[in-house]
């Protein structure tokens, strides 16, 4: 790995944890469920998923790649706190909001990012 590799990654890092932070730092509840870190997942998600077909059609360097998906939308997603909070509905017996925590995360961050896709794909050939 190149030191404007590790540059590009690290930047790209600070910026995706400072926004995660901003998102999560006053709690919003629906249902008795926290839904920051959702909400991170959810747009992260949705960000990947729109540079994954945007960044080849653009032919962007492959920098601006490690800056995106590592690094920026690595840090604004969440695996660890989702983990965390599932965790702590488990530890509280509300196994139903932790089964909640779970399909939501999982079915709504790979609808976020299919989403994504989508619509940066039809913009693209809109505009080709």
């Amino acid at each position: 790995m190149k030191g404007i590799e590790v540059i590009f990654i690290a930047i790209g890092a600070v910026v995706g944890a400072v926004l995660r932070y901003r998102m999560t730092e006053a709690p919003v509840v629906f249902g008795g469920l926290s839904v920051n870190i959702l909400l991170a997942n959810i747009v992260g998600s949705f960000i990947l998923g729109a540079f994954s077909i945007g960044s080849p059609l653009l032919n962007l360097n492959s920098n601006y790649t490690l800056f995106m998906s590592i690094g920026f939308c690595g840090s604004l997603t969440s695996m660890s706190s989702f983990a965390l909070e599932t965790c702590s509905l488990l530890d509280n017996k509300c196994l139903q909001l932790a089964v909640v925590n779970i399909l939501a995360n999982v079915f709504l961050s790979l609808g976020g990012l299919i989403a994504g896709r989508t619509l940066t794909d039809i913009i693209m050939k809109a505009n080709a």
